[in-house]
């Protein structure tokens, strides 16, 4: 079982050792199933990309954008929300770390 506060903190941590201030690390691949962590430091942005046909994202530390082109939104820890059918952008406001679920086909 995974300890998703010990893994925030970890991946933040790591983030700030990378050079593009990002860690990310797959937790579950089961079938079509898919959760990872991913952690970035402030300022930081994953560039605009295509939605898998479901997907949500909540928010384990600090505070993250999903942009997109009809409006942005703002998540803080705590906070879940699905991930926009569209092509969007995650922005970290300042260092966080989120954990991605996603079902592909």
């Amino acid at each position: 079982m995974d300890d998703l506060n010990a893994l925030a903190d970890e991946h933040v941590t790591a983030a700030h050792a990378d050079p593009h201030g990002r860690s990310a690390h797959l937790l579950v691949h089961e079938d079509c199933l898919r959760q990872s962590i991913i952690a970035l430091t402030a300022g930081t942005r994953l560039d605009e990309h295509n939605a898998p046909p479901a997907a949500s994202l909540q928010v384990l530390r600090g505070v993250v954008l999903i942009t997109t082109v009809s409006g942005d939104t703002e998540l803080r820890s705590g906070q879940l929300h699905p991930v926009p059918q569209e092509r969007h952008g995650l922005l970290a406001v300042e260092d966080a770390a989120v954990l991605l679920t996603a079902v592909n086909d």
